[in-house]
């Protein structure tokens, strides 16, 4: 019975996946080459005859290209973005290991699995391989761009190297630089599959008890202070085995069961050299670029990506409009606050 449902509302929200294959070689911002590679996509609705009702959608970091699954409450039938009126697309990252290439792929120099060599991407290199398939599909014009976090990194690098690409852009708790403050994140999230024995091996299960403390503290960096202090509460004032201590091992196990330590590694590392002003402009130049209708929005409870990064996105993108979210959920509350995020959404586009 359930498949038969998700069938359905796969009927009803013309909902394909796809696999592109990008042509030719790749020069990262490393300066390594990667060539002939898949990017998997999700598309949902039907690209209308102008070609104007494009809706691109990117995702966080641990997601996949199927934002009906992870943004229920925005993406759907009756919902913000709705397959019958938006032609709705979102591409996995690459380096994740849902579909697109990533360190279980093989190097078509080498012959062998990348694994922990994996030539990782940075938000600006996932864009420019994105633009190939925007090509391939023959949109010139995408009404608008919309991701939060590490998929608003990606926004945001996208609008700056093509300025006038996107009508509209909506990049959610997300910055133009990735803070020390966000790095340290990583960098102990890294140091913890390190730390794994296996993580040494080459093989594709490498990591994976390093991955479910990895997570642990990266739910820390998601949420708040306030966050748990609602939700962890030890009602039965417990000496030990907490309600906070159970939750951050289950969401390290829950993490282990859908990803992948490697693609996680890779990642977060992609996530930190993230720095619209690397190279000849700074990134208040790169923003001053964009000529996109712009709504930034911020959430007042965001640790890891605080309001701060808004405003300087909205201080340096003209004639942007900054919105911040009241909310108790932390950085995650780009996730969670669908009915505030529907009505400023939808003011904002006129949908």
């Amino acid at each position: 019975m359930g498949f038969f449902i998700a069938f359905q509302d796969d009927i009803t929200m013309n909902k394909q996946q796809h696999t592109y294959q990008f042509k030719g070689g790749l020069q990262l911002e490393s300066g390594k080459v990667i060539r002939d590679f898949p990017l998997a996509y999700t598309t949902l609705g039907t690209l209308n005859a102008t070609k104007s009702n494009v809706v691109w959608i990117f995702h966080a970091m641990t997601a996949n290209s199927d934002p009906a699954d992870w943004w229920q409450g925005m993406v759907g039938e009756g919902k913000c973005f709705d397959p019958a009126k938006h032609f709705i697309i979102c591409v996995n990252m690459p380096g994740s290991c849902y579909g697109s290439v990533s360190p279980m792929d093989k190097n078509s120099e080498t012959g062998e699995r990348y694994y922990q060599d994996f030539p990782f991407f940075t938000p600006l290199d996932m864009v420019k391989a994105f633009d190939q398939l925007r090509l391939h599909l023959g949109i010139e014009n995408i009404f608008v761009g919309v991701g939060g976090s590490m998929g608003g990194q990606q926004l945001i690098a996208w609008a700056g190297w093509k300025p006038s690409l996107f009508q509209h852009i909506i990049p959610i708790a997300t910055n133009a630089f990735h803070s020390p403050w966000g790095k340290a994140f990583n960098a102990s999230q890294r140091m913890s599959i390190e730390a794994d024995p296996s993580w040494k091996e080459k093989n594709q299960a490498a990591g994976m008890e390093g991955l479910k403390v990895a997570r642990s503290i990266a739910l820390i960096s998601y949420r708040h202070y306030e966050t748990y202090d609602k939700t962890q509460q030890d009602k039965d004032k417990a000496i030990e085995n907490t309600r906070s201590e159970s939750y951050q091992k289950y969401q390290g196990e829950k993490l282990a069961k859908r990803f992948n330590a490697l693609s996680y590694y890779i990642l977060t590392k992609s996530m930190d050299s993230h720095h619209l002003g690397r190279g000849v402009m700074e990134a208040e130049e790169i923003l001053e670029r964009i000529e996109s209708k712009t709504l930034v929005i911020g959430i007042s409870s965001d640790l890891l990506y605080p309001v701060n990064e808004q405003q300087f996105l909205a201080k340096h993108i003209p004639g942007a409009r900054l919105e911040i979210i009241e909310s108790f959920y932390g950085h995650d509350g780009f996730l969670l606050e669908d009915e505030k995020l529907t009505t400023i959404f939808k003011a904002f586009l006129n949908i």
